[in-house]
């Protein structure tokens, strides 16, 4: 995929988009959590740029799952969450964009909406967490449908979905949800996580302020950026990271991955890094076309089958 032009990206991601296959997380649509909430949903065209694999939403309610399946599984499902800075989800650039390369290999990407912290569901600062959580919960019960095993489950974050995904892999066992059936007894621990120019802490010397603000609002006390700074939320249980960042991005600090990564390793928790000079913020796939970055799918799926 190095090597490919953006409009041949395009037209595989065309294929890959006619080819998907679509479901709710919740077993109504609507996520219980949901009815006190005054979000409303709008699909926003074009937000990420020009074409129409540009898209992203704001208001969600009613959180769902776009399967992108390889012809021939290898096994490993990955749960992906992209950014948005907890304001929006983007649908292509940090998902559809990501199909071609990684169902060559064999790996199925399940690419999720998530409802926003700051749009006043039930749960608050924890409405992604509760749709992540019961995300990785449906696909290990129906794991069989895909040809998955339902130990080698991951999950994939970009930017705030990349804290959302940490905030997986380091409060899977929070009760941030009321059962709703059967599905809620498997267990919502990733097989691994990795994690894509994060935002992690809340600690306001190297935070996303916007994001910061959407989680814990203006005057958070400690224990607010605490529970939700992933650094220190970790432990020895944590699955095994794989980091990755630009080491210029001007919106989330790459002090974000290395914080990250020195708490993991002090836990002894198998973690990998990978910072590339140049990048920017929210590179994906398309805008690391060109750059040494562009290698980093590569980089990360031999990381990932070293861990499942």
């Amino acid at each position: 995929m190095r090597n490919i032009s953006p409009e041949d990206l395009l037209t595989l991601m065309n294929v890959a988009v006619q080819h998907a296959t679509t479901f709710s997380v919740w077993p109504t649509g609507e996520a219980p959590g949901a009815a006190v909430s005054p979000a409303q949903f709008q699909l926003e065209e074009h937000h990420t740029g020009p074409s129409r694999f540009d898209r992203s939403v704001t208001g969600v309610r009613a959180p769902h799952i776009t399967v992108y399946a390889p012809q021939n599984p290898n096994g490993v499902g990955i749960l992906v969450t992209p950014g948005g800075s907890y304001r929006r989800v983007v649908l292509d650039k940090e998902g559809s964009a990501l199909a071609p390369c990684f169902n060559a290999k064999g790996y199925t990407l399940f690419v999720m909406t998530y409802r926003l912290p700051g749009d006043g569901h039930e749960e608050g600062a924890d409405a992604p967490l509760a749709d992540v959580q019961r995300a990785i919960r449906v696909i290990r019960a129906r794991a069989q449908e895909w040809r998955l095993d339902p130990e080698r489950i991951g999950i994939m974050g970009f930017s705030a979905g990349g804290h959302a995904a940490a905030s997986l892999g380091t409060r899977y066992n929070e009760n941030v949800y009321r059962p709703v059936d059967e599905m809620d007894n498997q267990s919502a621990r990733p097989a691994f996580m990795a994690l894509v120019y994060p935002v992690i802490t809340m600690h306001q010397e190297i935070d996303h302020p916007m994001s910061r603000q959407q989680l814990i609002g203006d005057t958070p006390g400690d224990e607010q950026i605490r529970r939700y700074s992933a650094e220190q939320m970790a432990d020895e249980n944590t699955p095994p990271t794989f980091l990755l960042h630009a080491v210029d991005d001007p919106a989330v600090k790459v002090e974000n991955s290395v914080v990250m990564f020195n708490a993991l390793r002090r836990l002894g928790v198998p973690v990998e890094m990978h910072l590339f000079e140049q990048g920017k913020h929210g590179f994906g796939i398309r805008d690391a076309l060109g750059l040494p970055a562009a290698i980093w799918p590569e980089l990360m799926m031999a990381w990932i089958a070293t861990k499942v």
